[in-house]
């Protein structure tokens, strides 16, 4: 039997890409979905793709925390508490020195790390009444150091690292486990509003393969493909000058090769 059957497990952004594709996997695997997203359409899709499994849905906007908590409360009332959270809700726009507008900046934090934290505050607290669950966020390779073009993103998705660190450790022996999944580029309909280089881009079902590997295994932390991770974890640690001329020489590289 897998260790998700019969599991409640709640994805937000769940109407495409990567959630939807989740949703699809660990359906296959017994668990009960609870899919939120902004719209509607994607979730009567998946909804009919799952019509013979136990499935709730609910619209709601991760960046209002009212609302993310009353979806959760819709699809617990359906399929019972929470046993996994995967705060997957995220968007991508470019956010380059050259063109930089503050409003972009803020609609990635909101999205990205606001909606991570909203999503978790719904549904930690019956969490750590029952002493058991696990929350899963979705980060990426790109917090490991600003890269250029991509200053929003790379800041929201260090701070989800940050707060899944945090967490972590105040939550240790209470029965919560928490795993941060930083993959690389994915190929979904995000990623298609980027034109900054994507090298090693991944497939969808590749991706979500591993990330569900990660979760069944109770990872605290898992970063892939292995060259990229390798990469961006050397760049992080080197001094900040090195960092720079060696980010600036592989952009040029990638450019060149597109053109």
């Amino acid at each position: 039997m897998s260790s998700f059957a019969k599991q409640v497990i709640l994805i937000t952004g769940a109407g495409s890409g990567i959630g939807r594709r989740l949703a699809l996997t660990l359906a296959g695997e017994g668990a009960a979905i609870a899919a939120v997203d902004l719209r509607p359409e994607g979730l009567a899709a998946l909804a009919a793709e799952l019509a013979d499994k136990p499935f709730a849905s609910a619209v709601a906007d991760v960046t209002d925390p009212d609302a993310i908590r009353s979806a959760v409360a819709q699809v617990s009332e359906r399929l019972g508490p929470v046993d996994v959270l995967i705060a997957n809700a995220g968007i991508g726009i470019e956010t380059s020195a050259q063109n930089y507008r503050a409003e972009d900046f803020e609609a990635v934090i909101r999205v990205n790390l606001i909606g991570v934290s909203n999503s978790i505050a719904a549904v930690l607290p019956q969490m750590l009444e029952r002493r058991q669950g696990h929350i899963v966020a979705l980060s990426s390779l790109a917090s490991y150091r600003g890269l250029p073009r991509m200053a929003a993103y790379c800041a929201s998705k260090a701070g989800v690292n940050a707060l899944m660190d945090s967490l972590r450790v105040d939550l240790k022996g209470q029965g919560i486990a928490l795993t941060t999944i930083c993959p690389g580029w994915i190929r979904t309909p995000l990623t298609t509003n980027i034109t900054a280089p994507m090298p090693d881009m991944l497939e969808v079902e590749d991706a979500v393969q591993r990330m569900v590997k990660a979760m069944r295994q109770r990872r605290l932390q898992v970063a892939f493909p292995r060259s990229s991770a390798f990469k961006v974890r050397l760049l992080r640690w080197l001094p900040a000058g090195w960092s720079d001329w060696l980010v600036g020489q592989m952009l040029r590289r990638l450019e060149k090769k597109a053109k």
